[in-house]
């Protein structure tokens, strides 16, 4: 079935859409846990709804720094309202004035007192006055508690991020992490700003209104209060069924952007390999789940309004019959039935918005939700209090019974043992998914073993800080980074306090300097987001010229020369040469006749060390080492 939405279809088209899933698309970088699986095992149509108290249990918890600036918005709120309640009670005593001297111009006993109404008039002007003075005043305080947190949450977001291990992003998306960061901050923001004044305000109002109505006719007041029950259960019914929608939204949205920003980064390879219709056919499986879950939760939400005024003009029309039956027996005055139907409509009001305010409330306790969910993933195994610190770094390794799995029921490495000395060169070899990768990953400390130990000079990895120990290694990975900024910058991140003359001698040792002064700008051309105004060979020789200038003590090298031509890869492997000479290196290599001059060549296969020797060794063996090495050629040959 297409995913596309087709507009004859209308909401029956979208909604089999969202129950099927998203179509098959090229792979996510979601991780273990595919985009679509992870989206229909959260918004199913039996998702449960969140933990709404709990989520605003928590926003209230960290608004705790700012109470003072909530007591000054709620003093000033309750003034505001307070000044826009006395309002239409004294406009009614300037029609009551105004209503008895037109009556008392006709019967010929008396004139309008127009200095009375004039009173009333000004008095009532200066109230609105200020009224409107202090609504702007916590308007004003308000706004900037919503600046004040949006900042704290998204700092918080940027210092979790930083702390996080890597396998939380290798099971979640790039797109939702920043709509975490965008969109749900941003819906909390605009709570704050917005609707926690307006909770006040319309609380303060329909108190003070009551008090108002109760003061001219308890019996029109009593009328009156029949609305509320009805309003009570409508909205009851509304937030229940609209609460999961919300929830719905926010996570659709996210995985939304997920997908937008993996086609985007990766737009080349999309169209190389013809998959423009699968990406839109996904986003359009995205767009229509986000479509359905919008459409519910703002049609619910927008009920309130409508109904609400429904409800509130019955009440209307009730007040004005029994309020002229009450002005015939002379038991109110026409002013105080024109100040009652405006409290009516004032009384109303503000039942209505916080009934819409609900529905807002339950959008921001999702969007908070997933800030705070985010907030509490668990973090790296924290560094030792007292780490080991090495003056000067040998380069001995050993790993010893190294056994890992990314997941617990998928082992990586089984039983991995070996031991490097200080100034070995060492290639790792095996087909794809043997673990190669994965050793370096544990060596850094990307990730932590599950059983044994990986030794640097005698001491466990883990007993290092972890920036101590990454700043021991140098690495070169087969895919390459770069940010946006000059090549000058980009080299210079290896090692920041390097000097320019420094950077200029990593360039020429890693053969970067020739090409560089090809480009426009030279050392000084920006290279953009993507990094794509040079090519991959380029950005390879940028990476390995970083490396040589960080002058580390132990290198890895991941395939370090794949994307380079022949005659470059002669030149880059000499620099190597030079680089890696008195230092321990390790070269992850896929083309087997790179290493040759590797002291140790260890042959990984299914996790495990099956192998180990020199190249020629190896050979002399006949093993596996051989098939693998005698199979290039072959493949070669062939071609």
């Amino acid at each position: 079935m297409t995913a596309r939405i087709n507009p004859q279809n209308g909401q029956a088209s979208r909604e089999r859409e969202a129950q099927a899933g998203p179509p098959v698309g090229p792979a996510r970088r979601g991780g273990p846990v595919g985009g679509g699986a992870r989206v229909r095992m959260m918004m199913g149509p039996g998702a449960k709804a969140r933990d709404f108290r709990g989520s605003m249990a928590r926003l209230f918890q960290t608004l705790k720094p700012y109470r003072l600036a909530f007591i000054i918005v709620g003093i000033f709120a309750i003034a505001s309202t307070v000044f826009n309640i006395v309002g239409p009670k004294m406009l009614g005593r300037a029609t009551t004035t105004l209503f008895e001297g037109v009556i008392a111009q006709i019967a010929g006993t008396g004139s309008i007192d127009f200095e009375a109404i004039g009173e009333i008039l000004l008095t009532m002007a200066v109230l609105y006055l200020m009224s409107s003075a202090f609504g702007y005043i916590q308007g004003w305080v308000m706004s900037g508690v919503s600046a004040r947190l949006t900042y704290q949450f998204r700092k918080d977001i940027s210092e979790k991020l930083n702390r996080l291990p890597l396998s939380y992003f290798d099971r979640t998306s790039h797109g939702d992490v920043l709509s975490r960061v965008t969109n749900d901050v941003d819906v909390v923001s605009h709570t704050l700003n917005q609707s926690l004044t307006h909770i006040v305000t319309s609380t303060i109002t329909v108190l003070g209104v009551l008090v108002m109505m109760l003061s001219i006719s308890w019996q029109m007041t009593l009328v009156s209060l029949f609305v509320i029950p009805l309003s009570l259960v409508f909205t009851q019914q509304v937030v229940r069924r609209s609460q999961k929608y919300f929830v719905q939204q926010q996570e659709t949205l996210g995985h939304m952007n997920g997908h937008v920003e993996e086609m985007y980064g990766g737009h080349l390879e999309v169209k190389a390999f013809n998959g423009e219709a699968r990406s839109v056919a996904t986003f359009d499986w995205f767009n229509g789940a986000l479509y359905s879950s919008a459409w519910k939760s703002q049609f619910l939400s927008g009920l309130m309004m409508p109904v609400m005024g429904f409800i509130g003009n019955l009440g209307y029309v009730a007040m004005a019959v029994l309020g002229g039956s009450l002005a015939v027996r002379k038991l109110i005055t026409v002013g105080d039935i024109q100040a009652f139907l405006q409290y009516v409509r004032n009384f109303t009001q503000p039942i209505a918005q916080l009934a819409n305010i609900s529905n807002t409330l339950q959008q921001t306790a999702a969007a908070a939700e997933r800030v705070f969910d985010f907030l509490a993933e668990p973090e790296e195994v924290p560094d030792p209090a007292d780490p080991v610190r090495l003056t000067e770094v040998a380069g001995q390794v050993d790993f010893d019974h190294v056994r890992f799995g990314y997941t617990a029921d998928k082992v990586v490495i089984r039983d991995f043992t070996a031991s490097i000395r200080p100034g070995q060169r060492i290639a790792i070899v095996g087909p794809t998914g043997a673990g190669k990768t994965t050793m370096v990953k544990l060596l850094m400390r990307f990730y932590d073993v599950q059983e044994g130990a990986i030794r640097v000079d005698g001491h466990d990895v883990r007993e290092f800080a972890r920036g101590d120990l990454r700043c021991m290694f140098g690495m070169v990975l087969q895919d390459t980074w770069l940010y946006s900024g000059s090549v000058m910058e980009n080299i210079r991140y290896g090692r920041p306090d390097a000097t320019d003359d420094e950077v200029y001698a990593a360039a020429q040792a890693a053969h970067v300097d020739h090409f560089v002064h090809t480009l426009p700008g030279g050392y000084a051309m920006e290279l953009n987001e993507e990094a794509t105004n040079v090519s991959q060979g380029q950005k390879q020789l940028l990476t390995i010229a970083r490396a040589v200038l960080a002058d580390p003590q132990i290198l890895i090298l991941d395939e370090a020369t794949s994307s380079v031509d022949t005659r470059t890869e002669v030149l880059i492997q000499r620099a190597m040469d030079r680089l890696m000479h008195g230092r321990t290196s390790f070269i992850i290599a896929h083309r087997l006749s790179t290493i040759r001059d590797a002291d140790l060549i260890l042959v990984m296969r299914d996790g495990d060390i099956v192998e180990q020797g020199t190249h020629a060794g190896l050979l002399a063996q006949g093993g596996f080492y051989a098939e693998l090495y005698n199979s290039q050629f072959e493949r070669a040959g062939v071609a």
